[in-house]
C-alpha cells in the first residue's frame, strides 16, 4: 500500500484527488495539508510512502517545503502537482530533489501512474517534457535569465513581480527586510532590471505569476 499525503491549498482539489486516489487499490491517502506548516508538521508525524505536493501555497512555497523535505527526509519521494506550465518550473523543481513533476490537467491516469513510479523509487515526467530532455531541447536552447536565479532568487523575484512589498515577502517567507533586499539587488543585477516594473512586465511575458496570489 502506497501511503501519500497530499499538500494542497484548495479543498475542492484535495477533494478530487482523494476521489482519484479512491479508485485504486494500491494508494491510500492518509492526510492532507494545506499549507506549508502543515505540510511540514504532518511529514514528520506520519509514516509515508509519497508527498503530492502543490508548488503555490500560503505563506512558505512548495519549493521551501520541498527543500526542507529532502533535507530533512531525503529518501521520501516527493510528487509535484502543480498549474505552472513544465519549462517553466519543472526543472527546477526536478534539481531541487523532486522525484516527479504532473500538472493539475493531467489525466487522472497519468497521476496515479505517476504515483506509481515515483513511489517505487522511480521518476515521472509527461512524455513532452521527456522528449525534450532526451533530445537536449532543453539544455540546448537558450537560456532564459530567470533560469540563472537560484530557488531563493526566483521566489523573491515571482512575489516582487505580483505587487508584493519587501516587507510582506519578508513575513511571507521569514526572512528579514535585509535579506530580502539583498535579494533583489542580486536579481536586479542578473536580469538588468532597473525597477519593480521590470520584475512584472518579464514575469508576464513568461507567464511566470500562475498561481501566486497578489
Amino acid at each position: 500500500m502506497i501511503r501519500i499525503l497530499i499538500a494542497d491549498d484548495h479543498a475542492i482539489v484535495r477533494a478530487g484527488l482523494k476521489q482519484i486516489v479512491q479508485q485504486t487499490d494500491d494508494i491510500v491517502v492518509l492526510d492532507e495539508a494545506s499549507n506549508a506548516a502543515e505540510t511540514l508538521e504532518k511529514v514528520r508525524k506520519l509514516k509515508l510512502d509519497l508527498l503530492l505536493l502543490d508548488i503555490s501555497m500560503p505563506g512558505r512555497s512548495g519549493l521551501d517545503v520541498l527543500l526542507e523535505v529532502k533535507r530533512d527526509f531525503p529518501n521520501l519521494p516527493v510528487l509535484i502537482l502543480s498549474l505552472h506550465p513544465e519549462d517553466q518550473y519543472a526543472l527546477r523543481m526536478l534539481k531541487a530533489g523532486a522525484s516527479g513533476y504532473v500538472t493539475k490537467e493531467s489525466a487522472s491516469e497519468e497521476l496515479i501512474q505517476a504515483i506509481r513510479k515515483v513511489a517505487s523509487g522511480g521518476r515521472y515526467m509527461s512524455m513532452p517534457l521527456a522528449e525534450k530532455l532526451v533530445f537536449g531541447m532543453v539544455n540546448n536552447r537558450e537560456v532564459q535569465p530567470h533560469e540563472l536565479l537560484s530557488n531563493r532568487e526566483f521566489q523573491v523575484f515571482r512575489l516582487i513581480a505580483a505587487g508584493k512589498t519587501v516587507k510582506e515577502i519578508g513575513d511571507e517567507l521569514s526572512l528579514s527586510v535585509k535579506t530580502i533586499s539583498t535579494n533583489r539587488s542580486r536579481i536586479m543585477e542578473k536580469m538588468g532590471f532597473r525597477n519593480n516594473a521590470d520584475f512584472t512586465q518579464y514575469a508576464i511575458q513568461h507567464k511566470l505569476l500562475d498561481g501566486i496570489a497578489a
